[in-house]
């Protein structure tokens, strides 16, 4: 069988047109690279619904991308609800996506549709073949295709995940009090004692003209929560509520791994966004950090590329090192040790575990959740959670520190 001909040679090939993907590339070629990006679908909507905090986003300008703002967000882990006294977004994907794409045709971009198979490494390029057998050359690969990429290698692991049944739609009564977003809702009194042992809260929002997001969300579990159980237990809630659901507009299913070990740091393949294991182990959030970080590892990229005589496996490695710096990787072990104690928790605990963390200064549980804060802060939130918590909880982290679960803290520590 002859062998097919290169297409095309890029600069950068980025694997991937998701949030992270395309973010990348309008960035890229605004550094006057030559981009191909490769996705199976080519430019398909983004499906799901990519929630933020305000003030992560407003010095990165991307505040005209949201399609609703929320300034009452509440949270729910007791008697009464707790105002967070922070602004909440949800983007509108098709203008998110828009904007990235209009960046991208300022510079030299190729789109292409295909589904990457395997990669080659000789010399000054890679050569990556997709699903119909075509091939393309570029100085260096990035894949963003997702939480279990083709290209990209990393250490066996075992991850949780989170996972999440939602609904857009028309209800019988407000199922949030309008005008408002709920982050978590743990009230469990549909509940059986049995169940609550698998803790999931409602995630919430109202979107105007009548219109409400409802999600049941299992933040955490070791095997994913099966997605059945929380579409039953959506319906269960409402009902627990007094609500009904009258129209369906769209359905949500999520499902995506938490605690991933972080890729080789030495393959020429650079991963970036979930490809990289960037979700928050403890929170699930990974938008905001890939928009944040992809201006940064533009520039490292065409620095590097810019030099004479670039050697790739040392522009990889640069651009590896943007993507997860050694103090980054050593905060990382910090989080795991907090997705682990999470893992553990009952509904109970859960809802006394969260009533500690929103007691700490704001700077110190905002920084946690976006993952912004530095190894001493972010130990310190951890033992401030610890002083405000209660005696079970408490005990749980203290049995949680003495069990193998430590070497996240003493991978911390080095």
């Amino acid at each position: 069988m002859p062998t097919r001909t290169v297409n095309t040679t890029f600069d950068v090939l980025v694997v991937g047109a998701g949030p992270a993907g395309l973010s990348l590339v309008a960035h890229l070629a605004e550094q006057g690279l030559s981009v191909g990006c490769l996705a199976p679908n080519g430019l398909e909507p983004w499906p799901n619904t990519y929630g933020v905090w305000v003030d992560e986003i407003e010095p990165l300008g991307y505040t005209d991308m949201l399609e609703h703002r929320w300034s009452d967000v509440r949270a729910h882990f007791g008697d009464r609800p707790l105002r967070l006294e922070r602004s909440y977004g949800c983007f509108d994907n098709a203008k998110l996506q828009r904007h990235f794409c209009e960046q991208s045709e300022r510079g030299d971009v190729t789109w292409l549709r295909g589904r990457a198979q395997h990669v080659t490494h000789t010399g000054a390029y890679s050569e990556l073949t997709d699903d119909h057998e075509r091939r393309y050359r570029a100085r260096l690969i990035v894949d963003t295709s997702g939480h279990f990429p083709v290209l990209v290698e990393r250490p066996k692991s075992d991850p949780a995940f989170q996972a999440a049944y939602g609904v857009t739609g028309r209800f019988s009564a407000p199922p949030v009090e309008p005008g408002s977003m709920m982050l978590m809702d743990y009230r469990d009194g549909f509940l059986s004692d049995a169940e609550k042992r698998e803790p999931t809260f409602l995630y919430a929002m109202d979107l105007g003209d009548g219109r409400f997001f409802v999600e049941e969300t299992s933040l955490a579990r070791r095997p994913g929560l099966e997605l059945s159980v929380l579409k039953d237990r959506l319906e269960r809630r409402l009902a627990h509520y007094g609500v009904t659901i009258l129209e369906v507009d769209e359905v949500e299913r999520c499902l995506f791994p938490m605690g991933l070990e972080p890729p080789l740091k030495t393959q020429r393949v650079v991963g970036f966004g979930g490809a990289a294991s960037m979700v928050h182990p403890a929170s699930g959030y990974l938008v905001a950090a890939t928009l944040r970080l992809a201006p940064v590892l533009a520039r490292t990229i065409a620095e590097q590329l810019g030099r004479d005589e670039a050697e790739m496996s040392q522009v990889a490695k640069a651009a590896w090192q943007t993507v997860w710096p050694e103090a980054n990787l050593r905060q990382r072990a910090l989080y795991r040790f907090g997705l682990e104690a999470l893992l553990g928790f009952d509904t109970d605990q859960l809802q006394h575990f969260f009533q500690a963390f929103f007691r700490l200064p704001p700077h110190l549980w905002q920084g946690y959740l976006g993952g912004t804060l530095a190894r001493p802060a972010l130990a310190n939130a951890m033992l401030g959670v610890f002083r405000h918590a209660s005696f079970p909880v408490r005990g749980a982290l203290t049995r949680r520190a003495l069990s193998p679960d430590r070497r996240w803290l003493l991978r911390a520590l080095r």
